[in-house]
């Protein structure tokens, strides 16, 4: 029998916790940015291995799943179908999954590892070829992979089992002993901060965003900290004001808008763009990344100088995009489980970690191999200024192409989208966590966390950089990623338990109530 664990209210344990930090980023921005960074350095110099590992690991482990003898099995009952259409489900979990980030780092990534690669001399054709694949090796499977993993879990115990979707019912499902319920509460808690910290620092970075958008289309100032704030304002009356029509018709509409629209400027701009030199890179990238990929998943420089370039560069890049993504596994998890019902495993795999994966593999040999064109054989500068300003890179690259008005409106309109949706689906799955994994939160509780998360975005808007705003981001996900480990165990067991010989059938459970207990 299980030994019995007092729960507090999740809702007023962490959103406390949320508002303490966020007085301190408002107090004293230099302390927290720096108690954030040592965390994080501490983390990444000691478990560098344990990341990337971890990470590769989770790539491997969803092809297992989504290809071999539990492809089929459907993530509900027999006669449950998916809620949503395809497009829609693929637009929500990409607008979620990667948002603004695109657009903030479209240009800048690309160029900073054409300027500075790992290895290597910089501003060569080599380096510009590598950079494209250091960039999707950032954003593509390993990304995907996480949030795969992450969702797949939450959708399996969900709908084939009833449980709820929080961070802790697959270790209260699968294990037994003593430590289980208070694991599982710390659990859940751990989930909700590691959402509300990785949403709250993508929410500084997209303002930034904004805000050198408005500079560049309507001559904003662009370091103000007034008009920083006042963005800000306005989201969060948007996205609490969208948060209101619910999951069916504000998150939905939002984020099949963005995703027409993310269509259509990536596609603009292979036309307009050097189309030829693109379409090359296009086909080289695939090649390149899919030969590399082995190499780059354990390539660690473990005889060069910690702290010392490319030991610093595995850490800037690789280490704190592997763990981003950690970061945002628990809402991307949640809401991509949450809208994933009546499908199968594979169809999960193949729609998350792969069809993603592509279209940020065409949007960065776009984005930033017109960038590097604009560097080899154009007027230059792109190196300068992603090296000045990291925010007003994109809308310097637009301002060498036709229509650049045009252009930067359609960029600013699509991160305005891409932030309201990431963070309207935020204090959705925010309100689901702290609500015991209600499918359906209360509006009282979005609108708490909505503005928890508009108060998180304000301390850290303060710091004023970019890499501090990711420290402070990822420090909630190093604890984080031990959960998702044993998140991951339980599914496979829990699929072991289920299925124990090879045939497998098509409906799910007969009670829908408890997984069998293993060797019943």
């Amino acid at each position: 029998m299980r030994a019995r664990f007092p729960r507090p209210d999740l809702f007023y344990v962490a959103l406390p916790l949320c508002a303490l930090v966020a007085v301190l980023g408002l107090v004293s921005p230099t302390l927290l940015e720096a108690w954030a960074r040592y965390l994080v350095s501490t983390a990444f110099r000691g478990l560098d291995w344990f990341f990337l590992a971890t990470t590769s690991g989770f790539v491997l482990l969803s092809l297992w799943l989504g290809f071999g003898r539990y492809g089929s099995v459907k993530l509900g009952r027999g006669n449950d179908e998916p809620e949503f259409s395809t497009a829609s489900w693929l637009s929500m979990l990409f607008a979620a999954g990667m948002g603004v980030g695109l657009l903030f780092w479209g240009v800048a990534e690309p160029v900073n590892h054409f300027s500075a690669p790992p290895l290597g001399e910089g501003g060569t054709g080599e380096a510009a070829r590598r950079a494209t694949v250091y960039t999707l090796f950032h954003w593509g499977l390993h990304a995907w992979g996480v949030y795969c993993l992450s969702g797949l879990v939450l959708a399996y115990f969900g709908f084939r089992f009833g449980a709820p979707h929080l961070a802790g019912t697959p270790i209260r499902h699968i294990f037994r002993g003593r430590w289980v319920g208070p694991v599982a509460w710390m659990a859940d808690l751990v989930a909700v901060l590691a959402v509300a910290f990785g949403v709250a620092g993508s929410t500084g970075t997209g303002v930034m965003q904004l805000q050198a958008g408005l500079h560049a289309v309507a001559g904003v100032p662009l370091h103000s900290a007034a008009w920083a704030f006042a963005i800000l304002g306005v989201l969060v009356v948007t996205y609490l004001s969208s948060a209101i029509t619910g999951l069916d018709k504000g998150i939905k509409w939002l984020s099949n808008l963005n995703m027409l629209v993310a269509v259509a400027l990536v596609l603009f701009l292979l036309v307009v763009g050097p189309t030829a030199f693109l379409l090359r890179g296009l086909f080289t990238a695939v090649g390149d990344y899919l030969s590399s990929l082995v190499t780059l998943s354990l390539q660690l420089f473990p005889y060069e100088k910690p702290g010392e370039w490319p030991s610093q560069w595995l850490e800037t890049w690789t280490l704190t995009n592997f763990v981003w993504w950690i970061a945002w596994a628990p809402f991307v998890g949640v809401f991509i489980a949450r809208v994933s019902k009546g499908r199968t495993i594979r169809e999960f795999v193949l729609g998350v970690l792969f069809v993603p994966a592509v279209f940020s593999l065409l949007w960065f040999v776009v984005f930033g191999g017109t960038a590097i064109h604009e560097e080899l054989y154009g007027a230059g500068g792109m190196e300068r200024l992603v090296r000045e300003d990291v925010t007003a890179a994109l809308f310097a690259l637009f301002d060498r192409l036709p229509a650049p008005t045009l252009l930067g409106v359609t960029a600013v309109l699509l991160a305005f989208i891409f932030l309201v949706t990431s963070l309207n689906s935020a204090t959705f799955v925010l309100g689901m966590l702290t609500s015991g994994g209600s499918p359906d939160p209360s509006i009282r509780r979005q609108l708490a966390w909505g503005f928890g998360l508009g108060a998180l975005g304000a301390a850290l808007l303060l710091s004023g950089n970019v890499h501090a705003l990711r420290a402070v981001s990822i420090s909630g996900a190093i604890p984080f990623i031990l959960i998702l480990l044993l998140q991951v165990v339980a599914l496979v067991r829990g699929l072991a338990i289920e299925f124990p010989r090879r045939g497998l059938p098509e409906s799910g459970p007969p009670d829908g109530s408890a997984i069998p207990e293993e060797g019943a």
